[in-house]
């Protein structure tokens, strides 16, 4: 019996199915190495890179650099558990004291015969009676030395019948003071005791903007409160605040210092004394000021030894020559508006319209300028004066006396 052979379309069929069948095993083949190869590299990476612990990371040593230390960078303080700011308060706090003061003032007795309708009706009231009223007012201060006097601002104690220190351990003790200084808002308060605890005491000269500044003291009734910033500016004049004009060379700082700082210490980041916290301008914000510590030692001495403190007076009147300019060139010195009749300049031939160019050989352009140079000489000592009058120059030596009560 003969079988039939199949056709050759028959076999082009068979032979593309197996074709196909063929591709599909090699592609499915494919795609299982593929696969094997990306898990494989996949499981790689997670050991190495994900479920690896931190301490196993192979990332090379040298591929984290170290910073350089160059004399030139910038260095914080040394941040360790208990930073610079909390051991500076830990070493000056016990010397800095509240100050508490009592004053009885006279006021009239208000009552019904005061009021309009009552007289109206009846006529005139009898003389207003007076009655005696305790007023209150606290401000901070600092012990200088291990006597117990205390340094302190003339406004925080002017016309105190009463005066109290309390410390930081608990001790409130009678205060007597010794004298006061309007011009510089520095007052001396003396308390008897012996190995008392004392600030260190830096100085206010050379510092800079941008120094640490630490502030301690009572603020609104929050005792041995403790603001930070910085020196935010020097040599400042007092015109926009209420001191004397006379006082010149106030430090300004952004560190808060608000009623009840008055009096309290400024320091730097070593805990020294740089300041006497003064002022503050209200409507504006980090807007601080402290009276030189040098200034403030200086009048304490005197208030110490004599009770008042003396500033040298030239008797001039001047204004700086900033705006002034003579052919595209700005005039420099300070120009004499008056002369006070009497005075020692007077006496030396100063006249009105006089430019001082120089005072002991250094040149002078702002009013506040020669104000500094007064006020760092002594009553008694002269001042050399360069002038120019009507376009000649001349020299002249002028004696310093003693600032009239008056002018104070």
């Amino acid at each position: 019996m003969n079988r039939k052979k199949p056709s050759n379309s028959q076999n082009s069929t068979v032979a593309i199915k197996d074709t196909n069948l063929i591709s599909m095993v090699s592609l499915l083949a494919c795609a299982s190495m593929v696969s094997a190869v990306f898990f494989s590299s996949y499981a790689r990476y997670l050991t190495r890179n994900v479920l690896s612990p931190a301490t196993t990371s192979t990332i090379p040593a040298k591929a984290i650099q170290e910073p350089v230390n160059k004399s030139n960078s910038f260095v914080l303080p040394n941040f360790d558990s208990k930073n610079f700011v909390a051991k500076v308060v830990e070493q000056v706090q016990p010397a800095v004291v509240e100050i508490n003061v009592t004053k009885t003032v006279q006021t009239q007795a208000l009552n019904a015969s005061d009021l309009p309708i009552y007289q109206w009706f009846f006529g005139e009231n009898p003389a207003p009676k007076s009655q005696e009223k305790v007023a209150r007012r606290s401000g901070s201060g600092f012990v200088i030395n291990p006597d117990g006097h205390i340094i302190t601002n003339a406004h925080v104690v002017n016309n105190a019948d009463r005066v109290t220190v309390s410390f930081v351990d608990g001790r409130t003790l009678e205060g007597k003071v010794l004298g006061l200084d309007s011009i510089t808002d520095i007052a001396v308060v003396k308390i008897q005791g012996t190995n008392l605890p004392s600030v260190k005491l830096g100085s206010s000269d050379g510092i800079q903007i941008g120094e640490w500044a630490i502030a301690i003291g009572n603020p609104l009734g929050f005792q041995r409160t403790v603001s930070v910033g910085i020196v935010s500016g020097v040599n400042r004049s007092a015109k926009h605040l209420n001191i004397s004009e006379r006082h010149v060379g106030i430090i300004q700082t952004d560190a808060a210092i608000n009623p009840g700082n008055s009096g309290g210490p400024l320091l730097d980041a070593k805990g020294r004394v740089i300041g006497v916290n003064t002022a503050f301008i209200p409507d504006a914000q980090n807007l601080g000021f402290a009276i030189p510590i040098n200034t403030a030692l200086k009048i304490a001495r005197e208030l110490i030894s004599k009770g008042k403190a003396e500033h040298p007076y030239l008797g001039i009147e001047v204004k700086s020559n900033n705006n002034r300019n003579i052919f595209g060139i700005r005039e420099q010195g300070v120009t004499i508006l008056h002369v006070v009749p009497g005075s020692s300049s007077q006496k030396a031939g100063l006249q009105v319209k006089d430019i001082i160019k120089k005072i002991n050989n250094q040149p002078v352009n702002t009013a506040d300028e020669v104000l500094r140079l007064i006020e760092s000489s002594n009553v008694g000592s002269s001042l050399h004066l360069q002038l120019q009058r009507k376009g000649r120059t001349l020299q002249s030596t002028v004696k310093l006396d003693s600032l009239p009560t008056s002018s104070q």
